[in-house]
């Protein structure tokens, strides 16, 4: 009886739900999600530096108009030119 047991939790170590490789595997995953998270958390917190800089003043959204609409102000003179 006792052989049956230890028999029985042998192979629920090593082949059952919650195996060995299994373990392991899924620290393996748990180790690429946290990575993932982290480069999201930055992402995030870069976005929320953005939208608080868009709320607090015109700054912000004047150099996203110059800068990826080309926009310029009255009265302003646009030059643009290339290094040889």
């Amino acid at each position: 009886m006792l052989l049956a047991l230890i028999g029985w939790f042998q192979y629920q170590i090593w082949f059952g739900r919650g195996n060995l490789l299994n373990v392991q595997t899924m620290r393996e995953e748990i180790q690429v999600q946290k990575a993932s998270n982290e480069l999201m958390r930055q992402d995030n917190e870069r976005l929320a530096s953005d939208i608080a800089d868009l709320r607090e003043g015109q700054d912000k959204m004047e150099e996203i108009a110059r800068q990826e609409l080309g926009m310029i102000k009255p009265n302003e003179i646009f030059v643009q030119y290339t290094k040889p």
